[in-house]
């Protein structure tokens, strides 16, 4: 039923001229079902409150409740559509009257990690591209279908987002930033393995992927108690993303897999400097896919120490700073990081290797990431102690990998045996520290058991590094202007 549900909204959407592509879909269909996911919410609190005694007070006044603009009812329970907006009358109430209202939210919240802050941070990020009156009525009907009253219920309708937010991943070259293959994910989680009690942070965190496998995973661990529930709900996990799209997402896929009200800010991460971190912002574990390729302005390369405008390896250094002594990490990365030749590689490599014990390269085999063409490696270190040596293992599913031949969990299986012991297999082995080039610090896979590994570069890569180096001489011409 739910599955029907959301091909019809999706079937709906692509009659709106507003609504030009998956993420639109996505991002139209996010704030439908918030409201009413609010409202499934604020129902069932208020029937708890009065099984007590108590009254509840609802979050939003009655008008803009989904019950009364949205979904009126009749006494047989059915759409009252004489009280039902539609139309150019449902279009200018909900542009003209309930995203204003929403958006004032965040000004009257109490702080960051409460509901009301979130309605005011989404609907102050977003606007309704459903300009037809009559196809956000149809769509509406469809979204009220809906039901967030079991865990079973709940439990489809994450898994039909997770299908969505992959159908977004699929819409381009940048479908990376929204979607991290679920299997690679698992698997990550599954080495890091992270224990109740601790704080799970991922500073990139796009549809929020790391943090719901991660949710997923510890709430499926034996004999919980109900105050590891609450520990689970409300001071574990914690995330940061600069894109409005990706925000809105991401608090909607943490909600649909049980996290109420998530702790997800809306925020360029990277604005953070570095030297302003504190013990008290550092997390036991860090989980992420930060975006490749981008390009910070000069401003936000000052926040670092190795100045660069390549994000991930501004994220790299990020990570590194915001895990505790002991944290564990598991971040992807282009494969090019473990050998490019421009200082600020060079320079991060030595930063890892030495503030970090990287235990393990997971190296990721092409088209992994369907959408991008990039090669990735997944890198687990820990913080506190130097890198003796690095295992390596080498993802082979030996076949090509595609939209019809994704990752799927038995890929990694062998992955997550052997990284255990660090054992050495026709796919791995391990790299001693001290056999490294001290000058480049080249941590390449090169794997002894096949021949060494040729890695080809894609001329977006190519002309990334010439345009780095570039970067650098101008740097480097400037400084010496300075001095004349």
């Amino acid at each position: 039923m739910f599955e029907q549900a959301f091909k019809n909204i999706d079937d709906a959407l692509r009659k709106e001229a507003g609504c030009a592509s998956e993420l639109d879909y996505a991002e139209q269909t996010s704030w439908l079902l918030f409201l009413k996911y609010l409202d499934s919410l604020e129902q069932d609190k208020s029937m708890e409150a009065a099984m007590e005694g108590k009254a509840y007070s609802f979050i939003l006044d009655q008008q803009y409740r989904w019950e009364s603009w949205a979904a009126p009812k009749g006494d047989d329970g059915k759409l009252d559509h004489n009280s039902a907006l539609s139309g150019d009358d449902l279009r200018d109430f909900v542009d003209g009257k309930l995203f204003p209202y929403l958006n004032s939210f965040k000004q009257k919240a109490t702080g960051p990690n409460t509901i009301e802050y979130k309605i005011g941070q989404i609907f102050g990020e977003i606007k309704n591209k459903i300009h037809s009156g009559y196809i956000l009525r149809d769509i509406i009907d469809h979204i009220d279908e809906l039901r967030f009253n079991s865990q079973t219920e709940k439990h489809e309708l994450s898994h039909l987002y997770e299908a969505k937010i992959k159908n977004m991943g699929n819409a381009g070259r940048n479908g990376g930033e929204y979607y991290t293959p679920r299997p690679l994910i698992r698997a990550i989680v599954q080495v890091v393995a992270p224990r109740i009690g601790e704080r799970i942070y991922d500073g990139a965190v796009g549809s929020a992927g790391f943090l719901c496998e991660a949710f997923d995973y510890l709430k499926n661990q034996p004999d919980l108690t109900t105050s590891d529930l609450k520990t689970l709900q409300e001071r574990t996990f914690s995330g940061k993303e600069k894109k409005s799209l990706a925000y809105v997402i991401a608090i909607m896929n943490m909600i649909l897999h049980g996290i109420e009200a998530p702790n997800i800010i809306h925020t360029n991460t990277l604005a953070e400097n570095l030297a302003d971190i504190q013990e008290k912002d550092r997390h036991h574990v860090i989980l992420a896919n930060p975006p490749f390729g981008g390009k910070e302005r000069k401003e936000v390369q000052q926040n670092f120490p190795i100045r660069t405008g390549e994000t991930a390896f501004l994220f790299l250094q990020h990570f590194i700073k915001m895990l505790k002594a002991g944290g564990r990490a598991g971040v992807v990365i282009k494969n090019t990081f473990l050998s490019n030749t421009d200082n600020a590689s060079v320079s991060l490599r030595k930063l890892l290797l030495e503030s970090c014990n990287l235990h393990t390269v997971l190296d990721c085999p092409g088209g992994t990431f369907q959408g991008a063409g990039v090669k990735t490696v997944v890198l687990f270190f820990e913080k506190g102690a130097p890198t003796r040596k690095v295992w390596y293992y080498s993802l082979d599913p030996g076949r090509n990998m595609g939209k019809t031949n994704p990752l799927n969990d038995a890929d990694l299986a062998e992955f997550i045996e052997l990284q255990k012991s660090f054992a050495d297999s026709p796919k791995s082995w391990s790299v001693d520290v001290t056999g490294i080039d001290k000058a480049t610090f080249d941590l390449s896979v090169k794997n002894p058991n096949g021949g060494e590994e040729v890695v080809h570069r894609s001329p977006e890569e190519i002309m990334d590094e010439i345009a780095a180096l570039d970067a650098e001489s101008a740097t480097v011409l400037e400084r010496i202007r300075e001095l004349l």
